[in-house]
């Protein structure tokens, strides 16, 4: 999953500091992967240089703020908007995850799309011929295996996010971050 992509789709709903991303992150994507803060940091500082978030000022506590710009929500849009290879399914997990919690971003049409995508795959694989070293086979099974159990879990996870509440940003930001650099 692009951390760099989820950290713009969080910043979308509100400015945030380094830590407050992280535990947002987690959060939004059941606690199935996890962040080190460190990474987070050093991809604000990259989103910061292409354009794509603004480096706020400091509150009281000492975190810096950033916030997302125009372009950063273009590319949010655009993240959303094109399926992801087959190959990724976990990755796929955690988008459709970050997705439906994310009052922007319509969930379902997050899955609709990435299920249309899964099932041409699935046609195309079908269609190929199995002729040949056993090995292209065996690659060719694979392939129609994996991408035959993201289609089954798409349709799964069409139904979950049907009606699913998103949510906002937490209330109290939790108590740590990165301090003011002097």
């Amino acid at each position: 999953m692009s951390i760099r992509q989820s950290l713009l789709a969080i910043l979308d709903e509100g400015d945030c500091y380094g830590y407050q991303l992280r535990v947002e992150f987690e959060r939004r994507t059941g606690h199935s992967r996890s962040l080190n803060v460190g990474q987070v940091y050093a991809t604000l500082d990259r989103l910061e240089r292409d354009g794509l978030v603004l480096k706020l000022g400091a509150n009281s506590t000492g975190h810096v703020y950033y916030a997302i710009t125009d372009g950063g929500r273009l590319a949010v849009r655009d993240w959303f908007g094109i399926a992801m290879p087959s190959a990724a399914l976990d990755e796929l997990a955690l988008k459709v995850a970050l997705a439906q919690s994310l009052p922007r971003v319509d969930a379902a049409a997050v899955v609709a799309l990435q299920r249309e995508s899964t099932a041409a795959e699935v046609d195309a694989l079908r269609r190929e011929e199995s002729a040949g070293a056993v090995a292209r086979q065996l690659v060719g099974e694979a392939q129609l295996a994996a991408a035959e159990a993201e289609l089954g879990w798409l349709l799964r996870a069409e139904v979950l996010v049907r009606g699913s509440e998103s949510f906002g940003l937490e209330a109290e930001p939790p108590r740590r971050g990165r301090p003011v650099r002097g």
